[in-house]
């Protein structure tokens, strides 16, 4: 049994293929092209002619994308939505859509409807949704509406209204129709969630577009007996079924896989994570194995959202950063890059421009290309971008650390040699020979999880009931999402009390873990 793991960046497609063993046998950093699956397909017919294995052989293949982030950040591919709110009047006051950036609305549409129904933070009935009010919506969306996204107010506490509706649109719009719940997508905060909603629901026809180019280019070269998985943003797998319902659960999955590739190469559980690709460095923190979440709303091309994201903070230096000397003697670095052009731009190579890796091979780090070919840059610049590199890492790390002693740090990525071997505030740096691809290692050696949060009333539901009835949906999840019933373990327990809810109201979470049937 064999499994790949393909993880695609901006400047970079890697790919991995590994035994049962989770042993590395084969190994591929190829550039990324224009239309993504010609890369996919490039890295893939090198990794298996380099293993030299039956590629009916391969029973698994993981896939990381960054290509919804890209659409959202883009406003390329995105569906036209309508937003059902149900929360009239309760809600009116502040309308979808609010503080969006006026052009992604354009491209979705802007269609929404404010609709009664919803609930009160205790759980009880805001007010009853009306079948025929919100059937005259759905009929004058016919025709200009691609998807659906629907909203209730706290369907964290009741999601019945939220699945009638949803019977609803698909009865009138047809059954094909992609629907979002919210309840489903986000966490408390109904404007936050509500976004993430609508995101999700625009984003089908772009997660259709991946998942059918990775299966062709799969198909194109041998790879016929492998079930394919997609890469989450919280370290884990889904299905490709699961995936084309939750498309924005891909988003953050990139530096996410390197965390959790990271962690299988220093076979740490507690670590700083430096991933540096061509065009940024993103610094991550592997807690118990797994990347730490963030714990505020996370912004998604102007637009805040409050869904699961790991807690990665990006700075615009990589690889590839170009180098520039202002008038008054100061040394940028990034945050453009020359990309998957460094093999043709940047200096050691042969080109002109100044690019990080030139001030690395220059004060020798590295050797890379020509070093002699770096001898036209000037001594004092490449010093002075060196300098740079350094401080604006070290700095960057010191925001993510949770404490003032020096920590371990884990680095990898394509880029990874630009970072001098010391740094302040790291006791020690890590490195390894497959470093720069630990993000395609990362999908490989994924599991498949299922998340589940809701809100219980302790007073009205004993806790032990309460876990019960959480770990019950989350396994559930899990299984939807490709799972072995078999092999799920419970990983995470989070509980939040509301203080301002009566009944010793409480926020709980859960976790499961499981293998990829």
């Amino acid at each position: 049994m064999y499994r790949i793991g393909i993880d695609v960046g901006g400047t970079n497609t890697d790919a991995v293929l590994m035994d049962e063993n989770n042993r590395v046998l084969s190994s591929v950093k190829s550039h990324t092209t224009f239309d993504i699956e010609s890369g996919i397909s490039n890295a893939l017919k090198k990794l298996i002619q380099n293993s030299a294995i039956d590629p009916k052989g391969i029973s698994q293949a993981m896939l990381g994308t960054t290509q919804c982030t890209n659409a959202i950040v883009e406003r390329k591919n995105l569906a036209r939505v309508g937003v059902l709110r149900l929360g009239y009047p309760a809600s009116a006051a502040v309308k979808p859509y609010a503080e969006w950036p006026k052009d992604i609305v354009e491209k979705i549409s802007g269609n929404y409807a404010m609709v009664h129904g919803g609930y009160e933070f205790d759980g009880s009935l805001l007010t009853s949704i009306d079948d025929q009010e919100i059937t005259g919506v759905l009929k004058g969306w016919k025709g200009q509406v691609e998807s659906v996204a629907i909203v209730g107010i706290f369907s964290a506490l009741h999601n019945d209204q939220e699945l009638h509706v949803a019977q609803l649109a698909r009865r009138i719009l047809g059954p094909q129709i992609p629907v979002s719940l919210s309840s489903s997508i986000g966490s408390i905060g109904i404007i936050t969630r509500e976004n993430a909603t609508i995101l999700n629901a625009s984003l089908f026809k772009v997660i259709h577009k991946v998942t059918t180019g990775f299966s062709t280019s799969l198909q194109e070269n041998g790879v016929t007996n492998a079930k394919l998985f997609l890469c989450q943003n919280d370290g884990t797998l889904m299905s490709v079924d699961f995936a084309e319902k939750y498309p924005i659960l891909t988003i953050g999955s990139g530096p996410t896989n390197s965390i959790r590739g990271a962690a299988y190469l220093a076979k740490k559980s507690n670590a700083l994570v430096l991933d540096v690709g061509g065009t940024t460095s993103d610094i991550g923190v592997l807690s118990n194995g797994f990347p730490r979440q963030s714990s505020i709303a996370v912004n998604v091309g102007g637009i805040n959202t409050n869904f699961r994201m790991p807690d990665i903070l990006s700075v615009g230096i990589g690889g590839g950063s170009i180098v520039r000397e202002l008038p008054n003697g100061q040394v940028t670095i990034g945050p453009d890059s020359v990309g998957y052009e460094i093999e043709d731009k940047a200096i050691v190579f042969g080109g002109d421009t100044v690019t990080t890796t030139d001030i690395a091979v220059k004060e020798g780090l590295v050797e890379v290309g020509d070093p002699q070919l770096t001898s036209k840059i000037d001594d004092r610049l490449s010093q002075k971008a060196l300098e740079k590199i350094k401080s604006s890492i070290e700095d960057a790390l010191d925001k993510m650390k949770t404490s003032a002693e020096d920590t371990d740090l884990i680095l990898v990525g394509g880029g990874a040699i630009i970072i001098p071997e010391k740094l302040k505030g790291i006791h020690h740096i890590f490195k390894y020979d497959h470093g720069s691809v630990a993000n395609a290692i990362g999908a490989t050696i994924a599991q498949i999880s299922g998340e589940y949060e809701k809100i219980y009333q302790y007073d009205s539901v004993s806790r032990d009931d309460a876990l019960a009835d959480a770990q019950k949906n989350a396994d559930d999840q899990a299984k939807t999402a490709g799972a072995l019933s078999d092999s799920l373990q419970l990983v995470d327990v989070e509980e939040i009390p509301l203080a301002y809810a009566p009944g010793r109201t409480t926020r709980l979470k859960v976790k499961v873990v499981g293998d990829a049937s």
